[in-house]
Order: C-alpha cells, then structure tokens, then sequence
C-alpha cells in the first residue's frame, strides 16, 4: 500500500509539473501581430515589409495592410485592432497632436515620440531613412509655360487653377488650409478624390496643381514637375514604425526586428520601389519581400 501511495504521489506531482510547464510555454507563445496601413502606395509597400519582417522572426501576422487614411489607422492603433503600422513625424505632429509645424527633423521626432507614449502608450521606432513630404506637383508643360518654380510664383495664376488632391489632404491642417493661407493661393477649384487617382487627374487634364508625396516614382513618370516650398510650409514626414506598448511588453524583439531598417531606405529608393508597384505593376508584397532579400535581412 505504501508502494502503491507513493507512485500515486509521484504521478500527481509530475502532472502537475507537466501542467505547470504547458502554461509556462503557452504563455510564452509569441502574440499574433496584427499590422496596418494607409491606402497608398508606398504605405502599402512598407506595411508589406513590417509583415515579412515578423514572419521571418517567426511570428504569425494578420494583414490589414490598405486600412484607411491617417485617423483611421490611428484609431485602430490606439483601439488595438491592429498593433503596428507605419507612420509619419510630419503627419503625427500636425494631424495627430495638431501641434504646429517643426521644421528640424530630429526635434519633430522626439515631440511625437515622447507625446505618443504619454497619450496613447504607443512607442515610435527608428526612422526608415526616406522622408516622404508633402509636395506640390504640375505638369512640366504647365510649369514651363507659367514660369513656375516655386509654389509662390503660383499666386497670380491660382485663380484659373485647378487643384487636386486626398479628401484628407483639403482637411488637415498641414495640407490645403495651411498651404493656401501660407502662400495666399486662391485656386479656382478644388477637388478631393482617392489617393490612387490623384495622378491620373492631373495626367488627364482634369485638374492643373496636385499634392504629390517626395517619393512617389509617377512624378519622373508622369513628367510632372515638383515645385520648390520656397516659404518651407511643409514640415519633415520621416516614416518610422509606430507600435503598441502591450505589444512590446509581450514581445520585446520587435523593436530590434524592425530596427534593422532604421536608416536603410533613401528618398530615391523608396521612389523606386512605389514605381515598381505603380509603374511596373509588380504586387505590393512581392516588391517588398524583394527589397528585404537584397538586404538579407529575410530568407
């Protein structure tokens, strides 16, 4: 009996210490990372990136890639419907925390790093290297025959002008509001329409100034031509990954995975690869996966 007592002891002992070490593993599994972004191009292709460099790591990822514009992915962050996206410091400086324009680079990235955290426990990585600001964009025909360089030597001409641009572009302080304040434009139209049409409209003639982004590979393309922000409107849009918090705490590695870009991208290349996505019509993911095997950073 006492033979018999102490292998029931022993018995008890290991499954609890077999349960014990199921829990333990279970609650070391790595979350599933559920990643957003905007609904253009580029966003489209980084969003891509941030996916591949989690799975490459091993995590399972959920793509929501192609979400929405700014305040909608912003939303879902902080909501926690997805845990990381990319982001610009030009866009969450002025949209986000409606803080005024700062035109050092360095200066308006500390400000939405040490804000984000504080209001919205969200933590903003290292930036990727390209700076996609906000440009205004003619046909070089139009800005030849109009002798227009700068956005200013549009001020006579605003008033026969079309402007096109995102819905979220008229809206946001750091956009039409802003820009025709700034330089006293007043254009004779504006029209807000999708993202992916924008160029379209100005290569149809359906409209005469659009916003463009630095780095979108149409404007060579389209042989549009960017016009100086001679008065610097346009504050710095250095895109870096913006993550949760709780994310973080359970998965720490993610800040060195997605670290590895930090300074990687140049204004030119990232143009390249949106022209590869829109130009080449070559899928957004396989763009970025080809992008990441150049640097060896997935298999």
């Amino acid at each position: 009996m006492r033979r018999i007592g102490m292998i029931l002891v022993m018995t008890v002992v290991c499954v609890v210490l077999i349960s014990v070490f199921f829990q333990e593993a279970k609650g070391q599994e790595k979350p599933v990372i559920i990643v957003g972004s905007k609904g253009f191009t580029e966003q489209t292709v980084v969003g891509n990136m941030v996916a591949l460099l989690m799975e490459n790591n091993g995590f399972k990822v959920d793509r929501k890639i192609g979400l929405g514009g700014t305040v909608i992915c912003h939303e879902a962050i902080v909501r926690g419907d997805i845990n990381v996206y990319v982001e610009y410091t030009g866009t969450g400086l002025t949209a986000i925390l409606k803080k005024p324009a700062v035109g050092n680079p360095d200066e308006a990235y500390q400000i939405v790093r040490k804000e984000y955290g504080e209001k919205f426990k969200l933590t903003w990585l290292k930036p990727w290297g390209f700076n996609n600001t906000y440009c205004i964009v003619m046909r070089k025909a139009d800005a030849d025959r109009l002798k227009a360089k700068k956005i200013s030597d549009l001020k006579p001409y605003a008033k026969d002008l079309i402007f096109g641009a995102t819905i979220e572009f008229l809206a946001r302080p750091d956009g039409v509001p802003g820009l025709t304040k700034s330089y006293d434009l007043k254009f004779k139209d504006q029209k807000g329409m999708d993202p992916g049409l924008v160029y379209k409209a100005i290569a149809e003639n359906q409209v005469d100034v659009i916003s463009g982004f630095a780095t979108d590979g149409r404007i060579p393309a389209f042989n549009l031509v960017v016009l100086e922000d001679d008065l610097k409107f346009f504050p710095p849009y250095y895109a870096a990954p913006v993550v949760r918090d709780d994310l973080l705490a359970k998965a720490p590695q993610v800040v060195d995975i997605l670290n590895k870009l930090a300074g990687k991208i140049s204004d030119t290349m990232m143009a390249t690869l949106n022209y590869t996505v829109d130009g080449k019509k070559q899928p957004a993911e396989e763009v970025a996966r080809d992008f990441l095997k150049s640097l060896n950073l997935i298999k």
